[in-house]
């Protein structure tokens, strides 16, 4: 009878636990041909239930239907995946509402309460393309722009299309990458995916399903319905209206979609009139999920009214909220389905069977962790008699992941546990003998037992873990495509002829051919114009400073400023160079962490590593493992688990038996690292002692002695750990946590306490300075990027500071007891934002902290704030410093134009660290025009949506503002005077050339700052038919000038093809003329100059590598090639045609330089 659900209409399912209600929903689905629609408390379990049932089952239909991820009564969308993963739903019920097999619906409380939009949306917006079919492409645009997809130049995010000639680029919502449709005339030629972020294909499909790209489509009907409904429900006394006036403008309105009804004539169905025929079951905790969220829509909704009876000076920030019971069904109505509708329901209580209760004799697994606390052999042996005691079950142990199945494999068999096997799949335990024991890796929380199974999760054996399930990699690279593009009115550096401003890209005829030039303002209004394919002379100056002077055209002080710089790059890379060496040479101790010991202490980690952090963590212990002192940067985004490398490599120098100094620079995070520390080396022979104001005399005296005769093995501290009186027994390891934060008077000091530990340096944005130092090979580099399973990227939005915003922001954390941060980019501030946020939100509890308290209130402050005993903290940029906070998930920003933009991202990375996603909220003053950094500092943080972000961002940054000197106390002064771009290339080629021992004979460094320059009078540009957006072809010319080698060109090429068609001759030119210029380098030929009659070639400083065989060459070619007085070689021939013209100079200068290779 338990598993005939017929049999169970209207009944309770008692004694299941977590975990089992899906092997009963695996059962369920065997008997019937109809849906199931399992109702869950919330999307987690909801996920949860999904992974588990297609583990069981790979081969059953599962849809799942989570609810939106934004609360009642919002101001934004739901996020694109969530909606997309809800049409994909709706449209496979729509399209096949009575299937043949069995399939099971799963949906949240949340999305089971809020209506839905009509069934003919989702059946009228269904359409297959296909290769070979028939496509008009005029009907397909028509169709893209009605269905809710926006037009752009460069497909980016999911919801664009972009056309180019027969190329249609869309990302239909819901697939990992977009699309790109090839037209042959009306025929669909090809259907290929492509990287968003490189724009290059990445395989091929034959067809494709398009759907709705979400719950609202703006037409003709939908606008005219929500515009008639509109006025009905709150009269026609509006005229500034922003929603009113976008739909009506056919514009797409943040939050739109929670005005739903309004879009429809009819009344809307829900999720039971799109599944009638279904069976309906209640998971665990339904009722009370169902209470909690009527609750929280009536309190936004009456929160909205209040806030729309206080009247607003600005029309347009109001917000009239629709009746709830148009979006909503409330709890009385729900019951009612319930009842009518039979549902199941599972408790996980156990209750004895009643007529109306079934009891399924399944009873929660036992939990081994506990048993820690004695020792950990105690785990195991616990675990060993539970297995022994349940052999005639099916017994499987469930791991997280293979890395962690494998740790456990390990730990068992070392404490005697026999007869363990590795399954990976549901089908490979059912074939294997019940006598094993079999290891698979599934995501359950807790084992449970009965119904002829044992499930034992790696949370029961470990204890609780933080995380769930790996999330999709995000790498650091995808993130920002071209960093270095040039911006019309930006400062730009040439390399002959100094700092100009950009005025855009020109066409000029030259000889006789259209060329596409960039045209620069320097001093006195001179205009020069740089050939497209010399772009590579220019570099972005990237400083912003309203008073800097142009140079002047041909003037001989750019070239003094630079050659001074030069010297003083010589002189800096000698020292870099000399630094670097002397650690190389210099012996440090090794250590190699005592095997068991160490798997014992890593198993203690609560979360699932990443592989980055594996990377790092592997990269760290190989450095402490050979003699050469380590030097490693660890750059992983705030909260990415940078903390885990650092514990680890602590833990293997201070099992070794030396010490480890772990520098911070604030004393709050000296005291989170601290408890995290102590929590994590309890029960080894570890001492773990902390240096900092927190500290009494008595305590710090005995620490103090301690590190001079070796009893403690590890010390956290600020900067007092840097004063004179501390001294070290055995110092092995020096770690150095968010570097960002230490002056370059401290890192002196760091550096000179031993060059010759191991120095490990954590930081989620390196300052630019060290990152300098690492992409120029002085120090080594790891980057955790991946983020950290279930961590949701935390959504920013930039918008002027708007109080019911605001104010929803700050209950909305409440309501999901959190926490809100609240931050000002100066201590002058807060006292009025106080004022202010006093009678906005009278019953918060608001706590204040800056800089200029004294530091005991500042300790007792944050202290309080991380115990809960507040739901506020107004503070200045003091919280930015690491401080881990779980429980804080939303944060406001005032006057986000002040601050820089490592800043605001180590601020943002401060909510959104637990698994609830987090909230921030950039706010700019209203009607203030921000300067152009500040809005591009806001732009970019608003696009960088992903997570692991901010190894990119350091160097967005260094692109931004500049990189400091980095070397110590010498300032940025010199990089001034060159730009960033260009004093970085000098420094690298300047390192590679020492390192390369360039200089023993010849003290003058001799950059290679020059450009051939090559005139052929043929047509050289990319045109706007072919690449229409301005931005993307600056770009792309940036990216062709920067070439260095044939495979870069062979390589971009291809690209071109493959984004834009097939090459006009233009594009063909410049790719010669590119491959030319870089031939010219080798051969040292400075200048080109052809048209119809001949070539004429200069080489530099008129000298050549090998001068006879130059001579012998000329002679062989009996008049064809000449020498002129002036020491140039002239080749005499007819060249009209373009193709030839091109042609001919690359065969001569390839000889040239055969001639040099010989």
């Amino acid at each position: 009878m338990l598993y005939d659900l017929s049999k169970l209409k209207g009944k309770t399912v008692s004694s299941v636990p977590d975990g089992f209600d899906a092997v009963l929903l695996d059962k369920f689905s065997a008997k019937k041909t109809q849906d199931i629609l399992y109702i869950l408390s919330d999307g987690v379990a909801l996920e949860k239930t999904a992974q588990i049932l297609q583990y069981l089952n790979p081969k059953l239909e599962v849809l799942k239907f989570p609810a939106w991820d934004t609360v009642p009564y919002d101001r934004v969308s739901p996020n694109v995946n969530i909606v997309a993963q809800r049409v994909e739903t709706l449209t496979a019920i729509v399209a096949n509402p009575t299937p043949k097999k069995s399939r099971v619906i799963l949906a949240s409380v949340g999305s089971v309460l809020q209506k839905l939009p009509p069934q003919k949306v989702f059946l009228n917006s269904v359409r297959l393309i296909k290769v070979g079919n028939k496509l008009s492409f005029n009907d397909f645009i028509h169709y893209a722009a009605i269905n809710g997809y926006n037009r752009v130049e460069q497909v980016i995010e999911p919801g664009e299309y972009a056309v180019r000639g027969d190329i249609i680029d869309i990302f239909p919502v819901g697939t990992e990458e977009p699309l790109r449709i090839d037209l042959f005339d009306d025929e669909v030629e090809r259907i290929r995916t492509f990287d968003a972020m490189t724009q290059r294909t990445t395989g091929e499909l034959n067809h494709y399903t398009f759907q709705v790209m979400g719950e609202v489509a703006l037409d003709e009907n939908t606008i005219k319905s929500f515009r008639t409904k509109y006025r009905e429900a709150f009269g026609a006394a509006f005229k500034d209206d922003e929603i009113y006036a976008d739909i009506t403008n056919s514009v797409k309105h943040l939050g739109m979609e929670n005005w739903l009804p309004f879009f429809y004539e009819d009344a809307l169905p829900t999720l039971f009139d799109y599944l009638p025929q279904a069976d309906i079951i209640l998971g665990r905790n339904v009722d009370e999920a169902v209470k909690a969220k009527c609750d929280s829509i009536a309190d936004y909704y009456q929160a909205r009214l209040e806030a729309l009876s206080i009247k607003s000076n600005n029309e347009m920030d109001i917000y009239r909220p629709i009746k709830p019971e148009l979006l909503y069904l409330n709890e009385k109505e729900l019951g009612q389905i319930f009842t009518k509708k039979e549902a199941v329901r599972f408790t996980s209580l156990t209750i004895e069977s009643t007529n109306e209760i079934i009891d399924a004799g399944v009873l929660p697994g036992r939990s081994f962790a506990h048993a820690k606390n004695i020792n950990l052999g105690q785990v195991y042996s616990d675990l060993g008699e539970y297995l022994k005691e349940n052999s005639k079950l099916r017994r499987v142990v469930c791991c997280y992941s293979e890395g962690s199945r494998d740790r456990i494999f390990s730990l068992m068999s070392e404490h005697e546990i026999k007869d363990l096997t590795f399954a990976d799949s549901w089908e490979d335990v059912l074939s294997r003998d019940i006598s094993k024991t079999a290891m698979v890796v599934l995501n359950l929380s807790h084992g449970f037992r009965g119904d002829g199974l044992c499930f034992i999760s790696e949370q029961d054996i470990l204890g609780e873990r933080q995380n769930r399930r790996p999330a999709k990699k995000v790498t650091s690279k995808d993130f920002i495509a071209d960093v270095a593009s040039l911006n019309i009115g930006e400062l730009v550096v040439h390399i002959e002829h100094g700092i100009g401003k950009f005025l855009g890209l020109e066409n000029i005829t030259a000889g006789g051919a259209p060329h596409d030039c960039l045209k620069i303002l320097y001093a006195n209004d001179a205009k020069l114009f740089v050939p497209v394919e010399n772009i590579d002379v220019l570099s972005r100056y990237g400083i912003e400073d309203d008073n800097i002077q142009l140079d002047t055209i041909g003037g001989m002080a750019w070239q003094a400023k630079k050659a001074k710089v030069k010297q003083r790059i010589h002189d800096i890379a000698e020292k870099l160079i000399k630094i670097a060496a002397e650690r190389h040479l210099k012996k440090a101790d090794t250590f190699i962490p005592p095997q068991g010991l160490y798997d014992e202490f890593s198993s203690r980690f609560p979360y699932n590593e990443t592989d980055d952090q594996l990377n790092a963590i592997s990269d760290v212990l190989q450095d402490l493992g050979t003699s050469i002192p380590m030097d490693r940067l660890v750059c992983g985004d705030v909260g990415f688990g940078k903390t885990e490398v650092a514990l680890r490599a602590a833990f293997a120098v201070a099992a070794s038996g030396a010490q480890v100094a772990l520098i911070v620079p604030t004393t709050l995070l000296a005291r989170q690292h601290y408890m995290n520390f102590l929590e994590r080396m309890k029960g080894f022979p570890v001492r773990v002692k902390m240096l900092s104001r927190l500290v009494t005399p008595k305590e710090m005296e005995e620490t103090k002695r301690g590190l001079a005769d070796g009893s403690v093995e590890i010390v956290i501290g600020t900067h007092a750990l840097l004063s004179k009186d501390i001294k070290f027994c055995n110092l092995g390891l020096l770690i150095i946590d968010e570097e960002q934060h230490f002056g370059v008077a401290h890192k002196e000091k760091l550096k000179a306490i031993k060059s010759d530990v191991h120095v490990l340096t954590l930081t989620a944005t390196p300052i630019p300075r060290t990152l300098q130092l690492s992409l120029t090979g002085v120090k080594q580099l790891s980057i955790i990027a991946t983020p950290p399973v279930d961590r949701l990227a935390a959504r920013t939005f930039v918008m002027p500071f708007d109080k019911v915003m605001i104010k929803e922001a700050i209950y909305r954390e409440k309501f999901r007891h959190g926490q809100t941060f609240f931050v000002c980019p100066r201590v002058s501030d807060i006292f009025g934002v106080e004022k202010e946020l006093r009678e906005l939100v009278p019953d918060i509890k608001i706590l204040v902290a800056h800089g200029q308290m004294p530091v005991k209130q500042l300790e007792n402050v944050m202290n309080d704030f991380a115990d809960g005993k507040a739901d506020l903290l107004l503070s200045t940029t003091i919280i930015e410093s690491g401080i881990d906070m779980p429980s804080v998930n939303t944060m406001i920003v005032h006057r986000a134009d002040m601050f820089g933009l490592a800043q605001l991202y180590q601020l943002k990375g401060r909510v959104g660290r637990g698994k609830l996603r987090g909230y921030c909220y950039f706010t700019v003053p209203k009607q203030k025009a921000l300067k152009p950094i500040a809005e591009r500092r806001l732009n970019i943080l608003q696009a960088l949506d992903t997570l692991g972000a901010g190894f990119s961002l350091a160097s967005h940054d260094m692109d931004i503002r500049g990189s400091g000197n980095i070397l110590g106390e010498e300032q940025s002064g010199h990089i001034k005077e060159v730009g960033i771009a260009l004093y970085q290339h000098m420094l690298e080629e300047e390192i590679m050339r020492i390192k390369a021992g360039e200089y023993q004979d010849d003290k003058t460094p001799q950059l290679n700052d020059w450009a051939p320059q090559i005139t052929t009078g043929i047509p050289i540009m990319i045109p706007d038919t072919y690449v229409r957006d301005l931005g993307v072809r600056l770009g792309l010319y940036k990216r062709i000038g920067d070439l260095q080698d044939k495979a870069g060109l062979d390589d971009i090429r291809e690209e071109l093809i493959d984004r834009f068609g097939k090459l006009p001759t233009e594009v063909d030119n410049l790719l010669k003329t590119v491959e030319i210029k870089q031939l010219c380098r080798k051969a040292n030929i400075e200048k080109i100059d052809a048209g119809a009659k001949g070539i004429l070639i200069s080489l530099r400083n008129n000298t050549f590598a090998k001068p006879e065989k130059l001579i012998d060459f000329i002679n062989r070619q009996f008049g064809a090639v000449k020498i002129r007085p002036d020491q140039k070689l002239f080749i005499e021939k007819n060249l009209e045609s373009y193709a030839l013209r091109v042609e001919t100079i690359k065969n001569y200068v390839n000889k040239l330089n055969q001639l040099l290779e010989d």
